[in-house]
């Protein structure tokens, strides 16, 4: 990956990754709420892609799945991983991993976690954001309520004078309108603009390596146990 970006480079090519999430309209509408700081500091993100098949044998459920997830991340953080652990089984083919566990730590304390599976009863496409002020679930299988904001926390509260006490707080759900539009052709678009405006896609290449860096990380840690291991 890293020669193709280098490629690109040196011939003034516009490089462009394929993560089509990245031009959902749920995804975009999710990285705007955060952008508001609305949800307040970010605690952690947890995301599940769990399905019953397809099952591969020239793949694991990691590198077929988990790039989805990891460039939603990296999009709504705009930060990279310092560290990155995970966790594999195999159960079906010997040597390729079926369910996987993945657990990253990302600069400001903010945690992620990423469950993915194709050994799974029921199909699952979400994400969990978790914030010190409000709480955001994005469902890509909803057919009207892909996000759903719940204003839900804890705070800090004193029941008398010298009594310090955390509070559960609880308020409204609120279900923004989302204008979708089909993500793959919003991604097509992007790019002949981005050729012909000669600028950089969203996704470029350097995302797209960034994607790939964490998935070998992830890989070296499934193959030591789980051992954590540094992406810097």
């Amino acid at each position: 990956m890293r020669g193709v970006v280098e490629i690109a480079k040196d011939n003034k090519r516009i490089l462009m990754a394929g993560h089509t999430f990245i031009y959902n309209a749920a995804v975009r509408k999710l990285k705007e709420i955060m952008e508001t700081g609305d949800i307040g500091d970010i605690y952690y993100i947890y995301s599940k892609r769990l399905n019953l098949g397809i099952i591969r044998n020239d793949v694991n459920a990691l590198w077929n799945f988990a790039p989805h997830d990891l460039s939603i991340l990296l999009y709504l953080l705009e930060k990279e991983p310092v560290k990155v652990g995970a966790k594999g089984y195999s159960f079906i083919q010997k040597g390729i991993e079926d369910v996987v566990f993945m657990t990253l730590d990302f600069p400001g304390n903010i945690g992620a976690h990423i469950h993915i599976s194709w050994l799974d009863p029921n199909k699952t496409r979400g994400m969990t954001v978790v914030g010190s002020k409000k709480m955001v679930v994005y469902n890509d299988l909803s057919p009207d309520a892909k996000i759903i904001i719940y204003d839900k926390g804890v705070m800090d509260g004193f029941e008398n004078f010298g009594d310090f006490q955390l509070l559960l707080r609880s308020g409204d759900i609120h279900i923004p309108k989302i204008n979708f539009k089909e993500p793959l052709k919003v991604e097509c678009s992007h790019f002949v603009e981005c050729v012909k405006e000669r600028k950089e896609p969203i996704t470029n290449g350097e995302h797209g390596l960034k994607v790939v860096k964490i998935l070998e990380a992830a890989q070296r840690s499934m193959k030591e146990g789980g051992i954590p291991q540094s992406l810097k």
